[in-house]
C-alpha cells in the first residue's frame, strides 16, 4: 500500500504537519502523564481508523515502558481492569471528543469526571491532545498513510 500523497514531501501538508508536531510541545511540557497522552492518542486513532497513528502510539508507548497488555486493552477499556479511574476519565473524554459527529459532543458528566482527576493545565493538555490526534488521524486516513513502518521516536523534535 502506498500513500496517496507524501505528506512530508508536500510543501503545504509538510508544513502543516510540522506545525501540528510543534503544537504538541506544550502538551509534552505539561504535567499530564505521558502514559495518559499515549492511551488517549491510541484510543482516538482506533476510533478514527488511523492505522498509522495506532502503530505509532502503540510503539512509542511500548518504547517508553508501557505494558503491551494495557495497550491491547485500550479498545475495550470499559471492560478492562488495568486502567486507573483517571485514565478511564481521559479515555471517555477522548472517545466523546473524537465522536462529535455522533451527536451530543462532550457531556457535562464526562467533563466533570475528568475534572475530578486532572487540574486545569492537565485538562487543557487533554483537550489539546485529543484535538491534535484527531487532526492527524483525519489527514492520515484521507491520504491513506500506510501503517507498520513507524520507528519509535521517529518524529521527535531535535
Amino acid at each position: 500500500m502506498e500513500a496517496r500523497l507524501n505528506a512530508f514531501a508536500s510543501p503545504v501538508l509538510g508544513k502543516i504537519y510540522q506545525h501540528l508536531i510543534a503544537a504538541h510541545q506544550p502538551i509534552a511540557d505539561s504535567t499530564l502523564p505521558y502514559a495518559t497522552q499515549e492511551l488517549v492518542q491510541l484510543r482516538a486513532s482506533q476510533i478514527n481508523g488511523c492505522g498509522f497513528c495506532v502503530d505509532m502510539h502503540f510503539k512509542d508507548a511500548v518504547h517508553a515502558g508501557e505494558e503491551a497488555t494495557r495497550l491491547n486493552l485500550v479498545a475495550a477499556w470499559r471492560e478492562a481492569t488495568v486502567f486507573t479511574d483517571a485514565e478511564r476519565a481521559a479515555l471517555e473524554l477522548a472517545e466523546q471528543g473524537s465522536r462529535l459527529a455522533d451527536g451530543g459532543g462532550v457531556t457535562d458528566e464526562a467533563w466533570a469526571e475528568a475534572a475530578k482527576h486532572y487540574d486545569e493545565e492537565q485538562l487543557a493538555a487533554l483537550v489539546g491532545t485529543i484535538a491534535l490526534i484527531n487532526a492527524f488521524n483525519r489527514a492520515n486516513v484521507m491520504i491513506r498513510q500506510p501503517a507498520g513502518s513507524y520507528r519509535p521516536g521517529q518524529f521527535a523534535r531535535h
